[in-house]
């Protein structure tokens, strides 16, 4: 039972108001001094001990193995993020110098990304550290130059208010005001109502589902002073077999996709929950390698007894439908909070007709699509909702035939895989863990990776100043050494 108090109005509107403080002070700070805290975070998460991965593991049944590495995960953003923000490429530092003699004369410009200022987080409930109170987007956030106050997620309380106490402390070592971050305790709907609307906010991070994303969105919307969400809203994540990697491959690829469907329990924003395929002989031979499999596995115990019982429902609801037949069950029976691994099967024109059917059932469960023919499979990929990602198995033969349904794909997803599965999320610059709407609310961001620091900063140019007035990042001699672009040629930026 969750035995910390939902946050007061009194208590939301201090924080927000020590947060507008420190925001002027966090937009000066340098980035090397943004970077020790982080630094800092993440040696203390790193050298906690068990107590907290204990913790952890009390308030969402997840395994000691799974926590650590997540934890370990968790550091590495904090590192790699903290990197970044030494670096800084992601200011995106532009000049363009003076021209007097131009007529009209060409002022002397100069722009960077400033940050926004307080950031409001909301903890995830699948990744108690990774996306919760020190994960990404407070990471992101801090690199900013943003202060952060994080709604902790009531399914795993205790373990936020350790991690909390350990960033509290971080801020204090490194000699910032405390306003730079707060932590409060919310289950009720009006917590983070108040947070969103507060005028002191500027930018909102979440990760968690369409319904509660979308509000969140909706509200901030119609403030007096619009301000961005950042919401990740969960994802299908859809696969297509082609045919000649179906008919060559049809066993192994099974195998790989009864691993991803049911890995965590089938709780990561990634798993693969829609599997398209032509009917025929590899299809088949597919679904029977898939049915064995997943007929073997046992039920895994969920994050919480809500999500168990979520899962339950959404997972009833979509076997209920027109047209949907079970191929394999786990051959144990789930007891309280477990979820059952469960593959069903449908054809291409009832999938088509039913749009219950194109939602996401979060857990271990996956539906596979008889298509009638590739018409049918591009037909049904043009119609698809916005992505986190989709998959592709094929051949260089099998991609060489499907231009148009490699176009489709790729309209409707931010990361498109080949010859792989969706679980699993590098840290790593290059990633884009984002997509169209419904999957997040704004597809052009990363919540994954260095340049999800851009999510909570803006452009800003500074005209006709002296060279002594400017931020370090944009003085002529390029005292902090990053990467910028001077008179359109990108180097080391000296003037």
């Amino acid at each position: 039972m969750n035995q910390y108090s939902d946050a007061t109005a009194t208590e939301i509107n201090e924080a927000m108001v020590a947060a507008k403080a420190a925001a002027a002070v966090m937009r000066k700070t340098p980035l090397k001094k943004r970077a020790a805290l982080m630094y800092s975070i993440a040696d203390a998460l790193e050298n906690n001990g068990d107590e907290l991965i204990h913790v952890a593991m009390a308030e969402t049944n997840l395994p000691e193995a799974r926590l650590k590495g997540e934890r370990g995960r968790t550091v590495f953003q904090l590192r790699s993020y903290a990197k970044a923000c030494e670096q800084g490429t992601w200011l995106e530092a532009t000049i363009d110098t003076a021209i007097p003699d131009k007529v009209p004369a060409k002022p002397d410009i100069r722009k960077m990304l400033v940050p926004l200022g307080p950031v409001v987080v909301f903890g995830s409930s699948n990744f108690p550290f990774a996306y919760s109170t020190a994960g990404g987007d407070t990471a992101s956030a801090f690199a900013a130059g943003c202060p952060v106050i994080v709604k902790a997620h009531p399914a795993h309380p205790q373990t936020s208010e350790i991690v909390a106490k350990i960033i509290h402390e971080a801020v204090k070592l490194n000699g910032l005001p405390t306003g730079v971050f707060a932590h409060l305790h919310g289950a009720s709907f009006e917590v983070g109502k108040a947070l969103v609307m507060h005028p002191n906010t500027k930018a909102v991070g979440f990760t968690g589902s369409y319904v509660g994303g979308k509000a969140l969105h909706d509200m901030a919307n119609q403030r007096k002073e619009p301000i961005p969400v950042f919401a990740e809203m969960g994802s299908v994540n859809p696969v297509y077999l082609l045919e000649e990697k179906l008919s060559a491959d049809a066993e192994q690829i099974a195998t790989q996709y009864a691993g991803s469907i049911t890995l965590g329990v089938g709780q990561f924003c990634t798993k693969p929950g829609l599997i398209f395929g032509i009917k025929g002989e590899g299809l088949d031979r597919f679904m029977s390698e898939l049915s064995k499999q997943i007929g073997s596995m046992q039920p895994g115990n969920m994050l919480h007894a809500g999500i168990a019982k979520s899962y339950q429902k959404n997972k009833d609801n979509a076997l209920a439908q027109d047209g949907i037949s079970i191929l394999a069950t786990s051959s144990n029976e789930a007891v309280d909070n477990q979820g059952a691994p469960t593959i069903a099967k449908v054809k291409g024109k009832d999938y088509l007709s039913n749009s219950l059917l194109h939602q996401e059932v979060f857990g271990p469960y996956s539906l596979v699509v008889e298509c009638e023919d590739a018409d049918e499979m591009l037909n049904i990929a043009e119609s698809m909702e916005g992505q986190l990602t989709t998959t592709v198995m094929g051949t260089d033969n099998d991609i060489r035939f499907s231009e148009l349904l490699f176009d489709a794909i790729a309209d409707k997803c931010g990361r498109l895989i080949l010859n792989g599965v969706p679980t699993g999320v590098e840290v790593c610059l290059s990633m884009h863990h984002g997509g169209p709407f419904p999957a997040t609310t704004d597809s052009r961001f990363t919540s994954v990776g260095a340049d999800a620091i851009k999510r909570f900063a803006r452009p800003m140019s500074f005209q006709n100043f002296a060279n002594h007035l400017l931020p370090l990042e944009l003085q002529n001699e390029n005292p902090l050494q990053i990467i910028r672009t001077v008179n359109d040629v990108l180097g080391n930026g000296i003037v």
